[in-house]
Parts: C-alpha cells; structure tokens; sequence
C-alpha cells in the first residue's frame, strides 16, 4: 500500500471497567465513537468542537467544513483527522436514553476518552489538537493531564474556567428542557433551550443587522422578526440531538475547570472580540495562566461565539500557520 494512502477507520472502543468519572460516578459499559481519516503516514491531528459535534468533522456529513479539509487550516491532505463523539453527546459513545438520567461529566472524562483512543491505536503523540468552544476545553484539560501525547494545542473560545454569566443562560435553558422532560414532552423543552442559546452564540450588531425590521401583526400578536429565526434554529436542532444529551454537556460545560498553570505544551489561543459567551479578557487570563509557549489571537466577528464555525477566510490562515509551526 502507498505510503500516502489514505485509511479510514470508524469505530467504537469500549473503555476500560470500571471507568471511573471526574465527579466519582461510575459510566457502566463506557464506549467512545471515533473516526480518523487521512494519509497513511501523515502526522495526526484531533479536531473537536462544540458540545453539538461530533467524529465526522469533513467530507459528507462533516461538522467543520469550513476549517477541515484540502488546502484549509487543517489541511486533510497533510494530516489524519481524529474526530471523536463525546461521552454524553451524539453518536456512538455512552450517552444518556430518551427520558433517562446520566451521570455528571467533566471536559476531563472526555479528555480521558480521547486518550484511550490514542493508546488504542497506537499513535505517535498528536501533532496537535484544534478545540473550539467544549473542544477548546477539551483540549486543554488533555494537555493538562497527558502532555506527552501532544505537541500543540490551538484552542478557539475557550478558557480554563467557566464565564459566570454563560452558566447563568444555560441553567435556564437546562430547568426549560427538566420541565418539559417531567411533562413527557423533552423535544419541546429542547427547542426552546436552543432557541435562547442561539441568542448568546451570536452577537447584537449581527442580530440588528438582520432582524432590525417592524415585527409583522397576525391575528393573535405581534410577531418579531428575530422570533422566527430563533425557533426555526430550534426545530432543526430537535430533528438531529436529543434532550438529554443536552443536559449533559450543557452541564459539563459548566462544571469545567482545570488547572492552566500546569500545562506547559505550547498554545495557539483564538479570541473572538464579540464572544459573550467566552469573554476576550477570560482568553487573556487564561494565557497569562499557561506555563508553555503560547500566543494570543484575536478576531472581530459579528457572529460572536459561532465565529468558529462561520469566519473560515479569518482562522484558517492562523490555524494553518498555528499547525506548521516548530514544537519542539
């Protein structure tokens, strides 16, 4: 086989019994669901992004199309792409039945997963790992707790603890999904929650500049423009993602803290100006928290908090150069 073949492996690995979460509780039967895709014997890279993502990052039915694949900031054709479905979320890990409770999650138990991947397959430590928002968490918890499987991290909207005000937004969205799930109705609930999140991920400026316009009249109310955006996010985001899987990494990202001091690998950090839910100034405390390499970006976007996943023309040039940097 060429050397430059590529191979695509699409699994799931149980993980070792018991396995043992951040918060004490035990995840029986725990199993992760991975993809890694790319040349033979290209250098690996894992690229994990919010807590709606999941192992497919590009080609048909990638999340991240827009950073992932040939000739982009993670360049397909000069790295394996390690994508990985989180514990508690959408697709092939542990994660919690329809109208079923699961265990509290840490950004370390997925940290701890994706490290068992790693060790599965035998890799070379990661070229790098590229985490946006619950994935920029991610990553820095794995730098933190397995730096000798890394050699960069790049770490869009994401700090080493959580912003109070973004746990203030999602308790409320989590108590809406807990009161439908009681009334037997979780997919309503779910709606709503995403509908309201859609409100922080964005920035005003985007929100005046396409829903400024008169609210329209019908016979009951006033319909606001904005309000049709918000709930039709909402219905597709119940077509795909469940509620309990919501609660889950909702919560998890609220339960996140890790140590930065103790990570020394070297960091590529992308602030967005616009972020509410992650501050610029939690992204400059976090660099002044690191103890490796590491460098501060910052962009202006009116998407705000969804930056990663909308201003391709803006990070694919930083992560590209992010990724062909020397570590060692």
């Amino acid at each position: 086989m060429a050397e430059n073949s590529s191979i695509l492996t699409d699994r799931t690995l149980a993980l070792a019994q018991p396995f043992t979460l951040r918060h004490g509780d035990l995840l029986p039967g725990a199993k992760v669901g991975f993809r890694l895709d790319g040349p033979q014997a290209a250098p690996v890279v894992a690229v994990l992004g919010g807590m709606s993502a999941h192992r497919v990052v590009a080609g048909g039915g990638g999340w991240w199309p827009e950073i992932v694949g040939p000739g982009l900031g993670v360049d397909s054709g000069s790295y394996r792409i390690l994508g990985l479905d989180y514990l508690g979320g959408y697709g092939q890990s542990s994660t919690p039945q329809t109208g079923g409770k699961f265990p509290p999650l840490s950004s370390y138990d997925q940290a701890d997963a994706l490290c068992a991947v790693v060790r599965h397959l035998g890799l070379a430590p990661l070229h790098a790992i590229v985490g946006a928002s619950y994935g920029g968490m991610v990553a820095l918890c794995f730098a933190e707790r397995y730096p000798e499987l890394v050699k960069h991290i790049v770490v869009l909207s994401a700090a080493d603890k959580t912003q109070v005000l973004s746990t203030a937004w999602r308790s409320v969205q989590r108590q809406i999904v807990r009161e439908a799930i009681a009334r037997g109705d979780g997919p309503a609930g779910l709606k709503l929650a995403r509908a309201l999140a859609m409100a922080t991920y964005r920035s005003a400026v985007e929100f005046q500049l396409r829903f400024g316009a008169a609210p329209s009249r019908n016979q009951d109310r006033f319909v606001f423009p904005v309000e049709d955006y918000l709930f039709a996010r909402g219905d597709a985001y119940v077509q795909k993602y469940r509620a309990e899987s919501f609660l889950a990494l909702s919560e998890s990202i609220d339960l996140h803290q890790m140590d930065a001091t103790r990570v020394h690998t070297p960091a590529t950090l992308i602030a967005v100006r616009e972020d509410q839910l992650v501050p610029f100034t939690d992204m400059q405390a976090l660099s002044a928290r690191l103890n490796g390499p590491r460098q501060l970006i910052e962009i202006n976007s009116i998407f705000g908090h969804d930056a990663f996943l909308k201003e391709g023309a803006a990070l694919n040039p930083i992560i590209k150069q992010a990724l062909a940097e020397k570590t060692t």
